[in-house]
């Protein structure tokens, strides 16, 4: 019975982790541009995604050299709010599951 217990409890995590994911299956991502300084998007990254500024160093590199980085996660109704605000500051982003 006790086996049990454990099994049902990892079990219960695994399907907590499965939902969590589901959850989470949207990102915002941002796409490189030749308009914007590194420091205008840093900043933007830091005031509107909420990053470190190792965080937004980290993805304004990525969109210099791969042309795009995820920059946030979650649910669409949280990322649509905040890639809104990204557009609004002239940079491009667009939210992709």
């Amino acid at each position: 019975m006790l086996r049990n217990f454990y099994l049902s409890k990892e079990q219960t995590q695994e399907d907590f982790d499965v939902a969590e994911k589901e959850t989470n299956k949207y990102e915002i991502i941002l796409f490189n541009d030749d308009i914007h300084t590194f420091d205008y998007v840093i900043d933007s990254l830091i005031e509107i995604c909420e990053h470190t500024l190792e965080q937004a160093e980290q993805c304004t590199y990525l969109v210099h050299y791969k042309g795009k980085c995820a920059v946030k996660s979650g649910e669409y109704d949280e990322l649509k709010p905040r890639c809104t605000r990204l557009l609004q500051k002239g940079l491009s982003a667009e939210i992709m599951s």
